[in-house]
Order: structure tokens, then sequence, then C-alpha cells
């Protein structure tokens, strides 16, 4: 059995909780908050539920910590520090600073000799994947990646840290057009305001200065900057009853060509329709965490991502029944 730890118990944890119970190779040693641990009840019965400062205590019981912490501000701090005494997945989401997270958290794992994951769901994730292969298969061509409509929570996470806010959900809308234009195989030149747009519904804090907190959220690198925002300030009440689901999804896509001329074109598209966003990128996680415990078991050391990880780890079945039934 893989034992797991999870560290934070938002709607990530939550879902990584539920996961696990779908893994019959698992099971859940303890969870870890920043709240206190009394008022925190959990789904699983006889698991501990153990404050942050505490974690050091679970040394030798965790094979595979989990941090579901935001990326904004939370993991560029949680991934390093607990690297040096587990091994670690993350879903660290910010795609322009995944190289210094890796290279961070890279040293500290090698140190500690510990395996850690960066980067898992899925996007970064499933959909990094995706990227690598149809640009293998098809080089001579153009990737596009489009998400939504959904919830982004970690866009949502960066909106609540802002001063006067006191609750947040933020929409990713794919460009129709540019969808449309994209899966015609035309190869179109697109700038990233072209593909998206993001729409916010926050809750303000009585009295908060919104049009500070607009011009924050709009001016927001990494996150909105690039991107045509609105902002809506709505009640807590129409917060809760209109945007309560996490939906999300969204579609790779890579349009190319093949031939001695470069006649004929291809479009790959693979697309994800979900239900709930932090049940599945914690379904992908689950995943990898059972990858990390493999890896470390063979004594792999230092930071690692999807592309590094074997695709057959990722499965409790063995080698020959994967053979045998997929492929």
């Amino acid at each position: 059995m893989i034992k797991i730890g999870i560290f934070g118990y938002g709607n990530l944890g939550r879902g990584i909780e539920s996961a696990i119970r779908q893994n019959q190779d698992m099971e859940l040693c303890a969870v870890f908050t920043r709240r206190d641990p009394a008022t925190l009840k959990i789904k699983t019965e006889g698991v501990a539920v153990a404050h942050v400062s505490e974690v050091e205590n679970y040394v030798d019981k965790i094979d595979v910590m989990i941090l579901c912490g935001g990326s904004a501000t939370d993991l560029p701090v949680q991934t390093p520090m607990l690297a040096k005494h587990f091994c670690v997945v993350d879903s660290f989401d910010t795609h322009a600073n995944i190289p210094a997270h890796l290279a961070a958290v890279d040293s500290v794992a090698k140190d500690a000799g510990k395996v850690a994951l960066i980067s898992c769901g899925w996007d970064p994730g499933m959909f990094s994947l995706n990227r690598l292969y149809a640009s293998a298969i098809l080089p001579d061509g153009e990737d596009y990646t489009f998400w939504g409509k959904g919830v982004s929570q970690g866009h949502s996470d960066a909106i609540r840290r802002i001063q006067g806010v006191v609750d947040a959900k933020q929409y990713t809308i794919p460009v129709d057009a540019a969808l449309e234009a994209v899966r015609s195989g035309a190869a179109p030149k697109l700038s990233t305001r072209q593909k998206h747009t993001r729409e916010c519904f926050v809750v303000a804090a009585e009295g908060a200065d919104k049009a500070r907190i607009e011009k924050e959220i709009k001016e927001m690198p990494n996150y909105f900057a690039d991107y045509d925002t609105t902002v809506h300030f709505i009640s807590r009440e129409e917060l809760e009853r209109e945007h309560s689901g996490i939906p999300h999804g969204g579609f790779v896509i890579r349009s190319g060509r093949t031939g001695f001329e470069g006649e004929h074109s291809h479009v790959i598209e693979y697309s994800l329709k979900l239900d709930s966003n932090p049940e599945f990128t914690a379904s992908v996680i689950v995943a990898y965490a059972r990858a990390v415990a493999r890896m470390y078991r063979e004594g792999n050391v230092g930071c690692k991502t999807v592309f590094d990880v074997p695709p057959a780890y990722l499965s409790a079945s063995p080698r020959d029944e994967l053979i045998k039934k997929l492929l």
C-alpha cells in the first residue's frame, strides 16, 4: 500500500481524498491543515488530521505527500520545504514560472534523496503530454491550447489573495472564432488575447475599493494582464447561487502538414469536458503519486515532470496486463 498525505484540504484536497478511495493500492495516512484540526471533518474514518506545523512528525509514515495549495504564494514555498522530508507531488500551474520552480525543488529533492513531481494535473499535465506527442508526430505544424469555458482554480485563488476580496470565481472562455479557425486546419497565427477572454465574479468586502481591486486583477502578470478581462462585483449570495460549481475543460490541437511538398494537412485534437475541475485534477495527481512512489523505490531522486514518467508507472495494473488489454 502506498501511504498518502494531503497537505491542504480545500477543493483539491477533498478531491484527492475521494480519488484515493478509487485506488486499491493506496491509503490516506494523514491530512494537514492551517486551520484548527479540531474544526476539520474529513470523509475517511480513522485518519489523522494535524496542523501543518506537525508535518515533520510523519516523515516515516508517508510515502508521498500531495500538496494542495495555490500556485500564487503557497507552492513556491511549500514544495521545496516539504521535499526536504517527503516525496511530493504538486499542481503548480503558473506556466511561465515552471522552470524556476523546478530548479528550486530539484536542488532540495536531490540533497534529500527524494523524488518530487511538479506541475501535475490536466494543464500543465495531461495537456502538456498531448502537446509533446502531437508536435513530435507533426513537426511541421502549430500547437494551440484552448481552456474552458470553465472555472480556473488557480486564477480564482489569485483573485482571492487581493486585499479587499472576500471570495471570487474566474471563468476562462475560448474565443469561438479562433477555435473554429484552428479546427479548420488553417493554422492561424493567434495572440494570447485572441484565443481567450477571462470573466471574474468577485465578492468585495464592505467598503473595499472596487476600482483598485479591478485594476489589480486586470494588471496581474501571468494571470490576467495578457487577456481581455471583465470583472463583475456581486454579492456572496449570488456567487453561491449562480457560481457554486467548478466545471472546466479544454482542447489541445495540433495542425500540421506532411508530404514532400507539405501537400497533406492533419489536425490532432485532444479534449476534456470536466464536471469537477478539482476532482479530475486530483485523479491525475493520485495516478502520478503512484509513479513517484515507484520511481523512489527504484532509486530515482530529484524533481520530475510528467515528461519524465513512463506511462506504465501510472497504472496499478502490471505491465503484461497493460500490454494484453491496452496495447
